[in-house]
């Protein structure tokens, strides 16, 4: 494309037609053309008139930032360029665009012209209070600059080779020596110098004239070009950069407030890190800002701490030194992070800092293994780590911060067992027990994570679809694993037989294994000892932890699909035949002793009993009928009540267990009618049990009913029945009122208690911080059992009424849990939700009434208290008023019907007892729609006489309160209308909202709305007007004072609501009284509604400004407060700093166009441009 017919046109004067797709920047922006010919077609263009083409130029960077405006050939010959920035901030009304830059590196750039114009224009455009000018020249000025890095780098290296090729020419002897050939280089070495003098120039013309100033501009993005490009710079051409004269700027930087900017410098410093070679250069800064990066690890930006400890661990390939065991410590403890991100970080530095040294094998020697192995130490070490971070439940977050570095090492599993099996070399300290114990959860850990190739829970996003290379590793370890401790696990289960930790975690590995190995690789006989001492460790143990995993042990080696099912069923079932027989013998003879049995007895049963139990949790035990068993022990408890608790406690499970294997069955629907009979009668006999060992002495008893009975009672709900599982309508079984009642009682009297009342915390731990947290997460437990009922409409939903009033007094405790069952039981049912949530609020007025009594204080605690819950209510309503509207209009009608529900013990001129109640239900009122105000308001009318209107009392005020908020809401409506328009403010940009033109119009626009909604309607009708209301007449529609002829007054109709006395002329003074306060009261709605328009609009134009589209240019102030920022970062900064400049110019020239020598340290160290001091 030739631009030089195209620009023609522009010289002089701007032409529309056609005008658009003849710039420069519409070439450049339709990408229509390579970018390369774009170039080389304006350099030919420049050539041929450098004027025209410039001015295209100028134009391409004018048009770059968004502006529309054009700078012409006139305007260019004449005008400043003050002048010509001063003209287009004046035309700028568009949105900002994108920010291309093209730039050449050709000999026109040495024509002492081209660059000095637009370096010159760059730095005018970057001083300008419109965003988009200085973000645009910023970012075309840092890309020329780093262009012009490249540039002189070049020149430098071409200088060096000219040099050695003239020193090596002279160097020859007079008769090989080529004169020619000496001046052609010392004429080529003298235009390179002059070459970077002239690049020397422009680049100190940019940095000083924008850098200096835009580092620490107001808008963060501006900041961080500048960062991102000094990195760049000093990187590329270190020997001019790489000095403490610019490396302060980033280390200033880094304490930005934008998280973006400080990610820059990280980024740029890394790049530096990185080359080994520039790191004596960077001593006196890691020095002077080390710190700062050390607490960078702890950002709030994850991003920025990940980063952090990327440019840790480069120092740390550096230098040992530098860092201090306190400064390695604190990012040590990051292996544990939740942000997987940054615990992998973490783990590298770890890594890189405890397992970098490894013992050296020799070449051709065999390679070690097992606890010779040169992983042996780094194991060990990995051991030490663990227990002193003492985080020992953390092992597998450990494990998954080194997975991605270190799992060749965390997968040397052979070195683990020999460490664990084999006695210690001569002179080879053993390892301790609680080492051990460390180890083998760590060697667990490794297992599950090589199995399933998926972070621990808490630190993963989710699982992720594997490659086909990481699902083929993974099959390899499981394969791995199994064949080594397939043979390796009964040897450990039998060393390690009486530690309960150790076995515990050594039981889970053959939840992993690949079972099929045991056939495959002849390891049948491995299997057997496996078993054998399983059946051992249930024997010895009584823990309940040691036994479920041996269940679960079972359950995962009883597969079906292997063909070691056999084998391993028959041993679980010698072993469950004979755990049953031995429990129904020795309960036999427990019940008969009754009150003779000893301790030995309660415990061989007792310990017999949790076998039982841990096995049938995971096993399907009704071959063995343990309902009978367990029923009669139980109910010998109650008879007798002298029952131990942790026998009727374990009896209680396990009746739960076998109530839902036959349940398990019965789903299946391959059971008899029968057994659904059974089953039927079964768990009605344990809910009867349950429910009358809820009253037994023992607390941990009755925790234990209370929760097993919850869980029934949601399992056979009517729910029960949905998904196609109709044949099971027998079994639903819904609780009897006295069942709810007794429930509830419960949760109040052991939920909803102070901590130091709770009874579970004895033997003189009251004050162990671990036992009370303990405490707490079993009573949330508790309650959340009891919540799900009255979400699953177990239970009535009224009875959360108890439950929500508490939802202010233990908020710390139990909030969370109180406001999900909020939310859910209004997503049943609105209506229902809305009259329980009133309903607590009454109950909680009651008790104050009965506390304090009726003459009570408003201001006194206990009632601010219920306002305050009122108003926390009203808040989880939300903000669309539609969705809401029956709900909330049923909650304002049950609170008008309980504040007059009792009558004044004084008489007729009293107000009614519970009148205060409004005071609490205004707090409502903001939620109604004005129109479901107005219907509120008749209906609150219904319940009034006459003479209650009149009142003025302070006994009168919550009626006048409540009256006001129904009667004054239409600026509530207003604002709840207006919202809409403010969140969408920021994305009008050209479509200026312009201000009410008077207050009549104002009102008549605010008499619209309820216009516009009068098709709604509210769920208080009729019928609802008509219930449980005094005897009077209805009510008719009350309208504006302002809409109503004035002369008419109140229609006769209307007289008939309250009983009138006879004097006429004196009740129609005081409805005219009456009409002249409403037109008043009318008059300053209107008014505050225009008010709140106006102040509506200009927060809307303040938003508007905030985004970073702007609707029109921003005016502000570009640079940051820098000074007390700086002088906090420079305090001891007092030394001496490197003077490194580029190589000395010999015929060095200065412009007048240009500043001075701006590469100078002296002059970029001024502390009269940066505000600061030097380092």
């Amino acid at each position: 494309m030739n631009f030089q017919s195209n620009i023609c046109r522009i010289n002089g004067h701007h032409q529309e037609n056609g005008m658009e797709n003849m710039m420069l920047f519409e070439v450049v922006r339709l990408g229509r053309s390579a970018m390369q010919s774009v170039v080389d077609d304006w350099i030919e263009s420049y050539k041929h008139d450098r004027d025209v083409a410039l001015l295209d130029l100028i134009n391409f960077f004018i048009q770059c930032s968004g502006c529309k405006g054009v700078v012409s050939g006139e305007m260019f010959r004449n005008m400043q360029n003050s002048e010509i920035i001063r003209r287009m901030t004046e035309e700028f009304d568009e949105d900002s665009g994108d920010y291309p830059l093209t730039i050449c590196q050709y000999s026109i750039i040495y024509d002492e012209y081209m660059m000095d114009t637009v370096i010159s224009l760059l730095t005018g455009l970057s001083d300008s209070q419109v965003r988009a000018f200085r973000h645009t020249s910023t970012l075309a000025a840092m890309k020329l600059m780093t262009a012009l890095v490249n540039v002189a780098l070049n020149l430098s290296i071409n200088m060096d080779n000219t040099q050695r090729q003239y020193e090596a020419e002279r160097n020859k002897i007079v008769a090989k020596r080529a004169n020619d050939r000496l001046e052609l280089l010392l004429q080529k070495r003298k235009e390179l110098q002059e070459n970077q003098d002239e690049i020397e120039n422009m680049m100190n013309a940019i940095f000083k004239g924008v850098f200096v100033h835009r580092y620490r501009d107001a808008i963060a993005e501006i900041r961080a070009i500048c960062i991102e490009e000094i990195g760049v710079w000093m990187k590329l051409y270190s020997d001019a950069f790489l000095n403490d004269s610019y490396l302060k700027y980033v280390g200033w930087t880094m304490h930005d407030k934008q998280g973006e900017v400080r990610l820059k410098c990280l980024t740029a410093l890394q790049g530096l890190y990185y080359n080994r070679e520039l790191n004596a250069r960077l001593e006196l800064f890691t020095s002077r800002f080390k710190d700062r990066i050390v607490s960078m690890t702890l950002d709030k930006e994850y991003d920025v701490a990940v980063q952090a400890i990327k440019l840790l661990t480069l120092v740390l390939n550096s230098t040992d030194e530098v860092l201090t065991p306190e400064d390695c410590e604190s990012v040590y403890h990051l292996v544990y992070s939740a942000h997987r991100p940054v615990a992998i970080a973490a783990g590298e530095f770890l890594f890189k800092k405890l397992f970098s040294q490894r013992e050296p094998e020799e070449e051709g020697a065999p390679k070690r293994r097992g606890r010779q192995s040169p992983n042996a130490n780094l194991i060990k070490t990995t051991v030490f780590f663990f227990l002193e971070s003492e985080l020992h439940e953390h092992a597998a977050y450990l494990v998954d911060s080194l997975w991605e570095c270190g799992a060749e090492l965390l997968k040397d599993w052979e070195c683990m067992i020999s460490l664990l099996l084999d006695d210690p070399l001569p002179g080879e300290e053993a390892l301790t027990d609680r080492q051990e114990t460390a180890l083998i959860e760590i060697m667990l850990c490794t297992v599950r994570q090589a199995a399933e190739c998926h972070p621990p829970v808490g630190r993963g996003t989710g699982k992720r679809v594997m490659t086909a290379k990481e699902k083929k590793t993974q099959l390899d370890d499981r394969t791995r694993m199994t064949e080594l401790f397939a043979v390796a696990l009964p040897p450990l289960l039998a060393k390690y037989a009486v530690d309960a930790e150790k076995v515990t975690n050594l039981l889970q590995l053959p939840q992993y294994f690949d079972l099929e190995i045991y056939t495959t690789g002849r390891l049948e006989k491995h299997l057997e000892s496996l078993l054998r001492q399983i059946r051992e460790i249930v024997e010895k143990h009584t823990d309940t932890e040691v036994l479920e995993v041996c269940s679960k042990t079972y359950h995962a080696l009883c597969n079906e699909e292997f063909t070691i099912f056999n084998r391993v069923d028959i041993a679980r079932s010698q072993l469950l035949d004979e755990l049953v027989d031995k429990f129904n013998r020795l309960l036999e003879d427990f019940l008969q002793e009754g009150e003779e049995a000893d301790e030995d007895d309660a415990y061989q049963v007792l310990s017999t009993l949790k076998r039982i139990t841990a096995f049938h949790n995971a096993h399907d035990l009704s071959g063995w009928d343990l309902f009978t068993s367990n029923f009669k022990l139980l109910n010998t408890g109650i008879e007798n009540g002298d029952m131990p608790e942790q026998i009727v406690i374990h009896s209680l499970q396990c009746t739960h267990y076998v109530i839902l294997w036959h349940l398990a069955k019965s789903s299946e629907g391959s059971s008899r009618k029968d057994d659904m009979v059974t089953l039927r009668k079964q768990m009605r006999a344990f809910c009867m049990m349950c429910q009358r060992y809820l009253t037994n002495v023992n607390t941990a008893v009755k925790e234990q009913a209370f929760t097993i009975l919850c869980d029934l009672l949601l399992i056979f709900s009517h729910q029960m029945v949905s998904g196609g599982r109709e044949h099971l309508e027998p079994l639903v079984y819904s609780p009897e009122d006295s069942l709810q009642s007794e429930l509830l009682s419960f949760i109040l009297n052991h939920v909803f208690i102070d901590q130091d009342d709770d009874t579970n915390s004895t033997d003189g731990q009251q004050d162990d911080e671990a036992v009370k947290i303990e405490a707490l997460h079993k009573r949330r437990n508790l309650l959340a059992a009891y919540c799900k009922l009255i979400i699953y409409c177990v239970v009535d939903m009224k009875t959360g009424a108890d439950i929500f009033k508490q939802y202010m007094r233990y908020y710390n405790d139990y909030g969370d849990i109180i406001k999900e069952t909020m939310s859910k039981t209004r997503q049943i049912d609105k209506i229902q939700c809305a009259k329980t949530l009133i309903l607590s609020l009454q109950q909680l007025f009651n008790e104050m009434l009965s506390e304090l009594g009726h003459g009570f204080d408003r201001s006194s605690s206990s009632f601010c208290g219920i306002k305050e819950l009122a108003r926390r209510f009203s808040l989880t309503f939300g903000l669309d008023q539609v969705k809401t509207r029956d709900a909330i209009a049923m909650l304002h009608k049950d609170g008008i019907e309980f504040a007059f529900k009792d009558p004044s013990t004084h008489g007729d001129g009293g107000p009614p007892l519970n009148l205060a109640f409004l005071d609490i239900l205004s707090e409502f009122s903001s939620k109604l729609m004005r129109q479901d105000k107005r219907t509120v308001h008749m209906y609150l009318e219904r319940f009034m006489t006459f003479q209650m209107a009149l009142q003025r009392e302070d006994c009168w005020l919550p009626l006048i309160s409540y009256r006001n908020s129904l009667q004054a809401g239409g600026d509530d409506d207003t604002m709840s209308v207006m919202s809409g328009y403010s969140s969408r403010g920021s994305s009008i940009r050209s479509k200026k909202i312009k201000p009410p033109a008077a207050t009549a119009g104002t009102s008549a626009a605010k008499r619209k709305l309820p216009e516009e909604e009068s098709n709604c309607s509210l769920p208080i009708t009729q019928g609802h007007l008509s219930m449980q209301t005094p005897v009077m007449l209805p009510s008719p529609h009350l309208t504006s004072t302002a809409m109503r002829d004035p002369k008419r007054g109140r229609d006769d109709s209307f007289m008939g609501v309250y009983p009138l006395p006879h004097d006429h002329s004196q009740v129609t003074w005081m409805l005219a009284q009456r009409q002249q306060e409403e037109a008043r009261q009318q008059q300053e709605r209107a008014m505050n509604y225009a008010k709140l328009r106006t102040n509506l609009q200009h927060a809307i134009r303040r938003g508007t400004g905030l985004m970073e589209e702007d609707e029109e240019p921003i005016v502000e102030d570009v640079m940051m407060s820098s000074e007390g920022r700086m002088d906090d970062l420079n305090e001891g900064m007092d030394f001496d700093t490197m003077d490194i400049d580029l190589p000395p110019s010999k015929n060095r020239r200065e412009r007048s166009e240009l500043k001075p020598d701006y590469f100078d340290p002296a002059s970029i160290m001024d502390e009269s441009v940066l505000g600061v001091s030097m380092f």
